[in-house]
């Protein structure tokens, strides 16, 4: 293979690709450890894990962390030799308690945003875990830098920038989003931001494309056109490896581009997923189990955004929540995870 490489500290993929977390139960063990042991970057959703465990509405923080473990240790044995991380949302409850969990067990690399990672670099000290703050913007990318540099005298191991066409949830305003600005514009806004920070800590911080790249032609030119990698999840749901069910996968193969919009989320923020009839005429929440997000306001949101990633993950997708990227309607068939990196590696080579 010859094509540009893509290094984060000690980490060195044979792919400049990153697998997106995807979700409630999206992103598991199985497409993670694929998705390494094909020489990508696998990462696991640090979402609920432990939403199939009999304890977990009464123990969720238990059942989370006991989950988190197990995940990590399968995905290793999918990929003995690969680099498995995982994204843990800043806007999750026991954020900290998940984050040190992680470290304990060796993950390779956290990355981190619905909302600013500002205390990461305290759970990682000492280890060898890598770490990655989600930006939507150069502010962003500064502030972080900023107060990673005051706090802990750290900088970044690679960024994350996601634009406006990625799935989930979204760190624009939802006037922005419409706009959908070009993400490898807001690359070179961040890579100015990481320059200073690259030249105090003696090292180099990658730059990471996510959002709207599906394709190996996406692959090369973002690569070819400023980013150091790219993060791609919409892609690999569809794969017979991704841990959702197959009428969770169905639903995009299924979808067209006009049922694929923007949303307000429970939490507060943007997303993009799938206008299924459960987003369009929401039920009403009438409980909440799991307290699960910060700023969550309870009496007031159209349903539980756990209660709704949960029925995706679990099949029931009629009453589900179902994030996904811009592209999810060009999804025609499953496909093996094997299949995307050598589509990756073919159109890499030729660029």
């Amino acid at each position: 293979m010859s094509f540009k490489k893509l290094t984060i500290g000690h980490l060195t993929p044979s792919f400049p690709v990153i697998q997106g977390g995807m979700g409630i139960g999206i992103s598991l063990h199985s497409l993670a450890g694929h998705v390494a042991a094909c020489g990508g970057i696998g990462i696991l959703s640090g979402v609920q894990m432990g939403f199939k465990e009999s304890d977990f509405i009464a123990n969720t923080l238990g059942a989370n962390l006991r989950v988190l473990e197990q995940e990590i240790a399968k995905a290793r044995t999918i990929a003995p030799n690969g680099i498995i991380g995982i994204n843990l949302m800043v806007a999750m409850k026991n954020y900290a308690e998940l984050v040190k969990k992680a470290v304990s067990c060796k993950i390779d690399l956290i990355i981190s945003g619905a909302g600013l990672p500002l205390e990461l670099p305290a759970f990682v000290k000492g280890s060898s875990t890598q770490i990655a703050p989600i930006v939507s913007s150069g502010k962003a990318a500064s502030v972080i830098c900023r107060m990673w540099d005051k706090r802990y005298q750290y900088a970044p191991d690679c960024i994350v920038v996601e634009g406006p066409l990625a799935g989930g949830h979204l760190g624009f305003s939802a006037d922005d989003v419409v706009k959908e600005e070009n993400v490898l514009d807001i690359v070179q806004d961040v890579r100015k931001v990481a320059l200073e920070y690259e030249a105090k800590y003696n090292k180099s911080i990658p730059i990471i494309a996510a959002g709207g790249i599906y394709t190996g032609k996406d692959v090369a030119y973002a690569l070819a056109h400023g980013a150091d990698g790219v993060q791609m999840g919409t892609r690999f749901v569809t794969t017979y490896e991704c841990d959702a069910p197959l009428v969770y996968k169905e639903t995009y193969i299924n979808s067209t581009k006009e049922e694929i919009g923007i949303i307000k989320s429970p939490v507060g923020m943007p997303g993009r997923a799938i206008l299924n009839s459960f987003i369009t005429n929401p039920p009403g929440n009438d409980c909440c189990l799991y307290d699960c997000i910060h700023k969550c306001s309870v009496t007031d949101i159209p349903y539980c955004i756990s209660q709704a990633l949960i029925a995706a993950a679990t099949g029931d997708t009629d009453n589900a929540l179902l994030f996904c990227g811009s592209n999810a309607y060009r999804a025609a068939k499953l496909e093996h995870v094997a299949d995307i990196f050598e589509e990756i590696e073919k159109e890499l080579c030729l660029s």
